[in-house]
C-alpha cells in the first residue's frame, strides 16, 4: 500500500504546504493532527470483496497503515482519524462519533466516522432538512472514487474553528 500524503497546511489559505509520505513528518511535535487515511480497503462500502482483500491482503494493509499512524501519533495531544464506516470498528475501537453532512449545512447523507484524542466530539453548526443519498448512487465514472472521497466544506470548517480553537490545556 502506497502512503499517505501528509499537508501541513490548506493551499488555499497559502502558508506553507507539504505533500509527501505523512511518516517522513509525523514525529514532528504537532499539537493537532487530522488524519484522513484511504478508505479503498477498510470502508464497509466494499464489503462484499472483503474476502478477495483478505486473501491478497490488501485489507490488512489497509488496517496495517492506519495502525501505523495512531501509533506514530501517539505523541500528538489532539488527533481525529476519520473513515467512512469501516471494518476499524470491528479491528480497532468503535469510533468516538459519527457524524453526516447534513449537519454541517450539506443536504447528503454521507456517515463519517471520528476516532478522537484529547478532542470533544464535533458539534452541528448548520443542520440543514436535505437527506439526499448523492454519494451512495454516485454512478461509474473515473473519478468515482475521488468524488466518493472528498471531505465536505462545512464539515472541514467546523473541524478548523472547532478543535483549531480548542485550547490544548483542555485536552491533556
Amino acid at each position: 500500500m502506497k502512503s499517505c500524503p501528509a499537508t501541513l497546511s490548506l493551499p488555499e489559505v497559502g502558508g506553507a504546504h507539504y505533500m509527501g509520505d505523512i511518516f517522513n513528518v509525523i514525529d514532528y511535535p504537532f499539537d493537532l493532527a487530522i488524519f484522513h487515511p484511504p478508505c479503498t480497503h477498510t470502508a464497509v462500502s466494499g464489503a462484499r470483496h472483503f474476502a478477495e482483500k483478505r486473501m491478497d491482503g490488501r485489507l490488512y494493509a489497509g488496517m496495517s497503515f492506519i495502525m501505523a499512524i495512531v501509533r506514530r501519533s501517539a505523541h500528538i495531544p489532539r488527533v481525529a482519524i476519520e473513515q467512512p464506516v469501516s471494518i476499524l470498528s470491528t479491528l480497532w475501537r468503535k469510533p468516538d462519533q459519527i457524524i453526516q453532512p447534513w449537519m454541517y449545512g450539506h443536504g447528503e447523507t454521507k456517515a463519517t466516522c471520528l476516532w478522537l484524542r484529547g478532542l470533544p466530539p464535533l458539534m452541528p453548526t448548520n443542520v440543514v432538512e436535505g437527506r439526499e443519498s448523492r454519494i451512495h448512487r454516485m454512478p461509474p465514472s473515473d473519478d468515482r472514487a475521488d468524488k466518493r472521497s472528498e471531505t465536505y466544506s462545512g464539515i472541514a470548517a467546523a473541524m478548523a474553528q472547532q478543535w483549531g480553537d480548542h485550547p490544548l490545556e483542555a485536552a491533556a
